[in-house]
């Protein structure tokens, strides 16, 4: 096999997930994606900002990546 500088790419099939969430919280992410666009002056749908908002808290969450890595056996 040849040994090539790039990596194999991970799965990137997209997975859809359905949830049910609280009045309060549907509130909430609107008034962000609100604020988004007045930001950066580009409206986004809720269901857009969500997988950047999971992804930026467990990217940030030092100890669940501690523990994420000691699960499957990295140093």
């Amino acid at each position: 096999m040849v040994d090539l500088k790039l990596a194999k790419l991970p799965d990137r099939a997209p997975v859809k997930l359905a949830i049910t969430i609280t009045p309060d919280l549907q509130s909430a992410l609107n008034d962000y994606a609100a604020l988004y666009a007045q930001a950066y002056g580009r409206e986004e749908p809720v269901t857009e900002l969500i997988p950047a908002m999971l992804t930026s808290f467990l990217e940030s969450d030092r100890n669940f990546a501690r523990a994420r890595d000691a699960r499957k056996g990295r140093p």
